[in-house]
């Protein structure tokens, strides 16, 4: 029998969250800038930027993969509105610059924070994008079938340097542990009602990619099938932390299986905020316990974070 949801516990986390909210983002910056002056050591000709919330750029030898890149943010007020939410070819042309060919984008779910971006990228590249069958419906609304990938799990795909893995997830019940938010399969019949609500999350995805004798492991959201996670010694984890506190151990079940050797944080921001705006963060991401709570489980493993849109090479 599965264990109860700590409704209790997580509604008092959050009073306190909001009692102290400055107080706590103050202490998320603090945490964010001890944890980007260590950033993970990579290999000769590896490039790794985060875009933001589960976003990024691997790049090598002139060949690039996009990873749940999202640009085109919406303000909260449009979560529950009908008003389509699609790709800003502005912010492409500002932030996205991959030096050279662009081998794929991989998507880990569809939920907009992840998703909205990736038929553009596509479109402009001429590359496809690998994920779920509601990834394939979206690629389709945009014109765009012939580009999409519906991964099979444990595959291995070679995309120019890359090796990439697909390992079956599971989206963390951000809904005070109890649901997943905008659950299901992508079904929106066409652009005009592609609202944020309709980006329903899909298949989830870990994504494993090999690259220049190193190892990557990509879990957009914190939560995970057990026995389906079957790399170990990843060099890098790129980990999205906002829900973990949903995830029954969720630390020690993940940690344990990968043994990385650098645990790199994301998605704790807030993707609510246009990408010319200072960064903020998510409500209750509480960034400084994440070194904790890793450390919790092993003193071997280091912990990082990236700045936004600055690359990190060797």
């Amino acid at each position: 029998m599965a264990p109860l949801p700590r409704i209790p516990h997580h509604l008092a986390s959050y009073a306190r969250f909001r009692a102290h909210r400055e107080q706590r983002e103050r202490s998320d910056a603090r945490a964010m800038s001890e944890l980007a002056a260590d950033a993970p050591q990579l290999a000769r000709g590896l490039e790794l930027e985060w875009l933001g919330v589960a976003g990024y750029r691997l790049s090598f030898e002139g060949e690039t993969l996009y990873i749940d890149p999202f640009l085109s943010r919406v303000p909260f007020s449009s979560v529950f509105r009908r008003a389509p939410a699609l790709a800003d070819p502005a912010l492409h042309d500002r932030f996205l610059r991959p030096p050279g060919r662009v081998a794929g984008v991989l998507v880990g779910h569809t939920h907009f924070d992840h998703a909205i971006d990736v038929p553009e990228i596509a479109r402009r590249h001429n590359c496809s994008a690998y994920g779920s069958s509601s990834l394939a419906r979206l690629m389709r609304l945009h014109g765009l079938g012939e580009l999409a990938v519906e991964v099979t799990p444990q595959r291995p795909y070679e995309l120019g340097p890359f090796t990439v893995t697909f390992v079956p997830s599971l989206h963390s019940k951000l809904l005070l542990g109890l649901a997943v938010p905008f659950d299901g399969e992508l079904t929106c019949e066409h652009l005009d009602a592609l609202s944020p609500a309709a980006y329903r999350c899909g298949q989830v995805w870990g994504i494993h990619i090999e690259v220049a004798g190193m190892s990557f492991y990509h879990q957009g959201s914190a939560n995970l099938i057990d026995d389906a996670v079957r790399h170990r010694g990843v060099d890098v984890f790129l980990a999205g932390i906002a829900g973990r506190s949903f995830t029954r151990d969720y630390w020690q079940r993940i940690l344990t299986r990968l043994e990385p050797r650098t645990v790199v944080a994301s998605h704790f921001d807030d993707f609510f905020r246009p990408l010319d705006n200072p960064m903020g963060f998510s409500l209750n991401v509480n960034l400084p316990a994440f070194p904790e709570e890793v450390a919790a489980v092993s003193s071997d493993f280091a912990v990082a974070a990236l700045e936004p849109m600055r690359p990190v090479s060797a």
